[in-house]
């Protein structure tokens, strides 16, 4: 998360907002938010509904929940999907940067 919020400003400047949907209950996801300060939504998902619904994977051997992104349009559809193979397999900020402001053009 800290790559998202330190380029925050780029992801606002093309119209895409981040939202970050974690495992964790409501407290402990917004002290962690308040603590970190970081700048953009936090959906705690402590029953992982909304995680399931993405497809993000559980691996045991990695310590819990693997990173997904999920780029989604206005029109609410799912465009782009990276679901990470270990904790640092998270796509740069470019990369997600050159895809919203795709998805934006065509909409």
């Amino acid at each position: 998360m800290a790559q998202l919020r330190q380029d925050y400003a780029r992801f606002v400047a093309a119209d895409i907002e981040i939202v970050v949907v974690g495992p964790e209950a409501a407290k402990a996801f917004a002290d962690y938010f308040t603590k970190n300060e970081l700048p953009f939504i936090g959906l705690p998902d402590p029953k992982a509904s909304v995680l399931k619904l993405y497809g993000q994977e559980v691996n045991l051997f990695k310590l819990g929940r693997m990173p997904a992104q999920v780029l989604i349009d206005k029109d609410g559809v799912a465009r782009y999907v990276h679901y990470g193979h270990s904790m640092s397999d998270i796509p740069p900020n470019e990369e997600l940067l050159a895809l919203g402001k795709e998805l934006n053009a065509v909409a």
